[in-house]
């Protein structure tokens, strides 16, 4: 199997080169990603837990799905994509920002990401993938904050970032 590969960028996003995956943790080097967001008709956010078997950030909670865009791929295709292979479903989404992050790992692994954030609406349940997702539910926005202040452990390091810095979006932003 070839080992998946992210885009290198610069600051302002731009691309200049690419990496294996595994490379790019273990050198901490600034690479694009995204993070989805749905939410349903009650305004309330689905989490996943992340799989046991993960290689970082095993078993906490976060955004609906999040991964690294493929070489030709926009973010909103790459978006869509994960979110059918981590989740079982399609929904229509919309980039609402970006910024930068870096997050170092106890397993030695940092991630420096370029992380693009989108949004969609979906009220069903998923039909999650076990080899990528533990477990999954639905919660407030407000549940969520008050939770990250009582088991802040709970959470990856990068859903944290972005719902203390920009929560608001997901209030204020519809399709």
């Amino acid at each position: 199997m070839i080992e998946e590969q992210v885009i290198l960028v610069n600051e302002q996003d731009e691309p200049i080169g690419l990496m294996n995956k595994m490379e790019a943790h273990e050198k901490a080097v600034l690479h694009r990603a995204f993070s989805v967001f749905i939410l349903n008709d009650k305004n309330e956010v689905m989490l996943q837990q992340r799989a046991h078997h993960k290689y970082h950030s095993p078993l906490l909670w976060t955004n609906t799905c999040c991964s690294h865009q493929r070489a030709g791929e926009t973010n909103i295709e790459a978006g869509k994509r994960r979110l059918f292979e981590e989740m079982g479903f399609k929904a229509e989404l919309k980039e609402l920002f970006h910024f930068i992050y870096k997050a170092p790992f106890d397993n030695g692994l940092t991630e420096h990401e370029l992380d693009h954030v989108m949004i969609g609406y979906y009220n069903e349940a998923p039909i999650i993938n076990p080899d990528e997702v533990e477990s999954w539910k639905w919660m407030t926005i407000e549940a969520i904050k008050e939770d990250m202040v009582v088991n802040p452990d709970a959470y990856t390091v990068w859903f944290k970032i972005i719902f203390d810095e920009f929560y608001h979006y997901l209030e204020d932003h519809k399709l």
